[in-house]
């Protein structure tokens, strides 16, 4: 069990942290911006790229709870997460530089087949990495305003991965750099392999862990148990779902995040056919700037203005202010696409960047407080679980979304990479490009409008948890004032009324042990 901190966490464990975020958004951040390459520049047919985009997301949502298994019930003397963390940034690295060194003369079955084996080698390494690493995250403090704290600054370090990537299009297709687009992945893979290695490597390395060895609670993690461990897997989805706030942080994230995947790759080609009648030249870099801009927006704006309204009004109200403000930006983006005047779109990113800007620096805090209260229901930390929850929810979605973004542009008739457009085309782009983000920021509002883990509540919690804990050092068992938190039993003016939720004894702990 992870030894609780009350004390401020030292801003270079943050900075630690944080640096293992660059590179958890560096990665997929360079993947998006190489992945035209095989369409655009070696050939691959529509259906290898959807085969490509869809089956490794698809197995690393399998992996991704059996991971946060194996994290939370690891016995070794550098605690549940920090080993993985470290020999999943080795694996990540390596396989991202051998996935890109694809040549046009291997053929086209090769090179499928090629990048199809070391995707799967790739999303392996980024589950391995990733399930530990966030729940490094969620361990780190249990004081509710110190956890958005270490979540702002790990999403305002992660943030410049998104300023960065966009401008590697320049270098992609600018001659003077590469002879070719291909070429220049196959080296720019290799910068961003090795880099983004190193810096996954940070949080293992410097942030402080405590040995499991004699962790008692923990399920031995046997070839037996490893088998049975489906079921705890099972369960603990289960469980994890019976929590109501839980529930609405996933379906939030899942309809903001989504929706906002869904029509983002729209926005280069408004940028240039709205803009600029179809022509890339005349485009230059404002697609780039588009990206870009709106990044460093966020860095520098939206994530110090999110962290200080959690302190101010509270997460969840931080929460609504937030996608508040991201509704605006959307509208704006409908009016400020003037052609001939692309600088006008630049006024609306400082709202527009509220939307996904604010969602994690609160989300991953929220789900922190989420792992308190289970802890309290059932006796057991599982932040490996409900991170593979979360991200999965996350994933699947971006995996629907990229299906929806075929459709949305096959029901306008737009067809990318065409010297005009079918009348009409571009506005249908246009409005499923503000009025999906919107659709889906005012759902995921109207979930939230109840959730109710607030300062007092997750205080309360931690009292209650503080005192288990004294007392079985003493031996003996605390009563519980908070554990019916768990569940709703009725819906009352102040949010709900608690009703008895069972307590994890040595008795279930010990059958938990044997079904494993």
């Amino acid at each position: 069990m992870s030894q609780p901190r009350s004390a401020p966490v030292p801003f270079g464990q943050k900075v630690a942290f944080g640096l293992g975020m660059l590179a958890n958004q560096m990665f997929p951040a360079a993947l998006g911006i190489f992945m035209v390459v095989l369409v655009q520049d070696m050939g691959f047919p529509g259906w290898m790229w959807g085969i490509l985009f869809f089956l490794p997301r698809v197995f690393d949502s399998v992996t991704d709870p059996i991971m946060g298994f194996i994290s939370d019930n690891t016995r070794s003397r550098w605690g549940r997460r920090h080993h993985y963390v470290f020999l999943g940034a080795i694996v990540m690295g390596v396989s991202f530089v051998a996935m890109w060194q694809l040549d046009r003369a291997d053929g086209l079955t090769h090179n499928f087949l090629y990048f199809l084996f070391w995707s799967f080698v790739f999303y392996a390494g980024l589950t391995l990495f990733s399930i530990p690493y966030v729940a490094i995250g969620y361990e780190m403090s249990d004081d509710f305003h110190e956890r958005t704290s270490i979540m702002a600054v790990a999403q305002w370090i992660g943030q410049w991965a998104w300023v960065i990537a966009p401008w590697f299009w320049v270098v992609m297709y600018d001659p003077a750099w590469f002879e070719n687009a291909d070429t220049a992945t196959r080296h720019l893979a290799v910068w961003v392999g090795v880099v983004c290695m190193l810096l996954a490597m940070v949080p293992a390395l410097f942030i402080p862990s405590r040995s499991s060895l004699d962790d008692g609670q923990l399920v031995p993690l046997t070839w037996r148990n490893l088998g049975g461990g489906v079921r705890e897997i099972l369960d603990g989805f289960r469980e994890a779902f019976g929590s109501a706030p839980f529930r609405k942080l996933c379906f939030a994230t899942f309809l903001i995040f989504n929706a906002f995947n869904t029509v983002a790759a729209f926005s280069f080609f408004i940028v240039v056919y709205h803009l600029f009648q179809g022509s890339t030249a005349a485009a230059g870099i404002w697609p780039t700037l588009f990206g870009s801009v709106g990044a460093l927006v966020t860095t520098f704006a939206v994530i110090p203005t999110v962290a200080w309204m959690s302190r101010r009004v509270g997460k969840k109200n931080a929460f609504m202010l937030s996608q508040g403000l991201s509704l605006v930006g959307y509208v704006l983006l409908w009016f400020l696409m003037v052609p001939g005047r692309p600088w006008l779109f630049l006024l609306a990113l400082p709202f527009f960047s509220f939307g996904i800007g604010g969602l994690f620096t609160l989300m991953m805090s929220m789900t922190a407080d989420v792992c308190d209260l289970d802890e309290l229901a059932t006796g057991k930390r599982r932040e490996g679980i409900f991170g593979a929850i979360y991200w999965w929810m996350v994933k699947f979605g971006f995996a629907i979304a990229g299906l929806l973004s075929g459709a949305i542009m096959s029901l306008v008739a737009f067809t990318p990479g065409a010297a005009t457009q079918p009348a009409g085309a571009v506005d249908g782009l246009r409005l499923f490009y503000s009025g999906v983000p919107i659709l889906g920021t005012l759902l995921a509002m109207w979930i939230m409008r109840h959730y109710d883990l607030d300062e007092p509540r997750a205080r309360a919690v931690q009292a209650e948890l503080a005192q288990r804990k004294q007392a079985r050092a003493g031996g003996s068992s605390a009563p519980g004032a908070i554990g019916g938190a768990w569940r709703c039993s009725r819906r009352t003016p102040g949010g709900c009324a608690p009703s008895p939720a069972p307590r994890a004894t040595s008795g279930s702990r010990s059958r938990r042990a044997r079904t494993g």
